[in-house]
């Protein structure tokens, strides 16, 4: 799409009137709240999902590639912040053992077609968190930072000056977002150890990719009870998935040395990339936070409709049972939670509230991202059927332990509750109690106690281990570090070792086969 015509799209979006959006997404919510009571949003079992987030890079060296817009939707991928993303969403399945085999089988098949057909474009799918050697002739600050102005005439015949992001999508939400009034409200950089750039506009989301499990509980009052057990083992699983301790090399600061990026690195700097990008850098929390416990679902809804508007969007008409509550679902488009409750569905029968997991970063091999869907789901079962006294680690604590496994990976000291009522910071005593549980959930939902381990198996690997993608990735910068290569070569080095062993393990494999190398 041509500059000018995005910044005329982008006119259009910020002429819709904030105030006027805001009251109908409260009318909305109400909308919601009645169909809660009306038992719309309950389901006669548990179901799951999973996005699935990718970028591409040259076959050969590894440097990043700008995916074709016709070739996602050669694909069915869907499109992301960056030219260079890809999405994958796959179908609800139950919660059971058939379903989450067709989850992994649903990916696989759609990922080794997509591997096909970008092969013939002299490009790959990378599944990892953060992209670290910048397009062929290109530095990474440059593509995160690249913008243009392009003026416009509004309907009222004023003219206005957009800034357009020049390798982001053409979506004009995304665009929207750096010529709002609320602009402000977004730092639009990266504040890091040892990295600091500013921009103009979000482009800098574009270095991080995730994995999102969803679980859709079975009757939609009992949400907050599941929500508050997401948040308790947010920490814990994110610090068994770390992957990102790494930034492309232009990035970080001239006068830091190589010793000081590896020694301070955080494991994973996806979840302070996406937090310092979008939030208000005057305040002390912005819109990407650790969310706080819930009470009821109806508190679930009214923070949603609550929420500060960066970018109200138009709506337009459609036959969605959603589309009842249409200004509500676009402003949960932006409700950035680390856990956050969705409310949806394209028919009455097929509404549905359920909690979408978004700490997770992409993993290395699709086994590793469905080993992270069961726990995930098999812990959303068991912890709250058994009433897990996890329950009642204070809210901060569950906080520290998030950013801590942030920071240190699964070397971070986390506080959890065992079985027994216990308050422990045994690191195997956590997970030996955490992924008990996630099997129970799993036999629970008739999977066999094979089927379970199988499932579970690449998690405990890592404990047992002691060795996350972060981990195997600081190891190999070292390495190089050691034999001389300088910041730069070590960390594409580093990358292309990842991809190389992506490549050969990605759909039968699992990060388990990579430990020991």
């Amino acid at each position: 799409m041509a500059e000018e015509e995005l910044a005329e799209r982008v006119a259009d979006v910020l002429a819709v009137d904030a105030a006027a959006f805001r009251e109908r997404a409260e009318a909305d919510a109400e909308v919601i709240k009645d169909a809660v009571d009306e038992g719309v949003f309950d389901n006669p079992q548990a179901i799951v999902g999973l996005e699935y987030e990718f970028y591409a890079v040259k076959n050969d060296d590894c440097a990043l590639r700008r995916v074709p817009r016709r070739l996602l939707e050669l694909i069915g991928f869907e499109k992301e912040l960056g030219l260079h993303n890809a999405e994958m969403t796959t179908s609800p399945q139950p919660l059971n053992a058939h379903g989450i085999a067709a989850q992994e089988s649903e990916v696989k098949a759609r990922l080794r077609t997509a591997l096909n057909v970008t092969q013939s474009e002299r490009m790959r799918l990378v599944s990892d968190a953060l992209w670290t050697i910048p397009p062929e002739g290109e530095d990474a600050t440059t593509y995160l930072t690249d913008s243009v102005e392009r003026a416009t005439t509004a309907a009222d015949g004023t003219e206005r000056s957009f800034r357009i992001a020049t390798n982001m999508s053409d979506s004009a939400r995304y665009h929207a977002m750096a010529n709002t009034d609320q602009a402000e409200s977004a730092g639009m950089c990266i504040q890091a150890p040892h990295v600091s750039l500013q921009a103009d506009t979000v482009m800098p989301e574009s270095l991080i990719t995730s994995i999102q499990p969803h679980y859709q509980v079975a009757h939609a009052p009992d949400l907050p009870d599941y929500f508050t057990y997401a948040l308790r083992i947010a920490g814990p699983l994110l610090a068994l998935g770390v992957n990102s301790p790494f930034f492309p090399a232009d990035l970080y600061d001239d006068e830091a040395t190589p010793e000081e990026i590896l020694e301070d690195a955080w494991m994973e700097h996806r979840i302070s990339v996406f937090e310092t990008v979008l939030n208000d850098p005057t305040t002390g929390e912005g819109k990407v936070r650790f969310p706080r416990d819930l009470e009821t679902v109806e508190e679930a809804i009214d923070r949603i409709a609550a929420d500060d508007t960066i970018v109200p969007m138009p709506v337009d008409a459609g036959e969605r049972f959603d589309d009842q509550f249409p200004h509500f679902s676009r402003k949960h488009g932006t409700y950035w939670r680390w856990i956050r409750p969705v409310f949806g569905g394209p028919t009455r029968s097929a509404a549905n509230a359920r909690i979408e997991f978004r700490p997770i970063p992409a993993q290395p091999t699709v086994r590793d991202s469905v080993a992270f869907l069961a726990a995930f789901a098999g812990l959303m079962e068991s912890l709250t059927r058994l009433e897990h006294p996890v329950v009642e680690l204070d809210w901060q604590l569950a906080r520290e332990n998030f950013y801590s496994a942030m920071v240190d990976g699964l070397e971070a000291e986390l506080t959890w509750i065992t079985n027994d009522g216990k308050e422990t910071t045994d690191r195997l005593a956590l997970y030996e109690d955490l992924l008990a549980h996630a099997e129970d959930g799993l036999t629970n939902r008739g999977l066999s106690e094979e089927e379970a381990a199988k499932y579970l198996y690449p998690l405990r690997r890592r404990v047992r281990q002691e060795v996350t993608p972060a981990d195997w990735k600081r190891e190999r910068v070292r390495s190089e570090l050691e034999a001389g290569a300088d910041l730069a070569g070590a960390i594409e080095a580093m990358q292309q070792a990842y991809v190389r062993r992506q490549s050969e393990t990605l759909l039968e494999g699992s990060f388990a086969d990579w430990i020991g190398d």
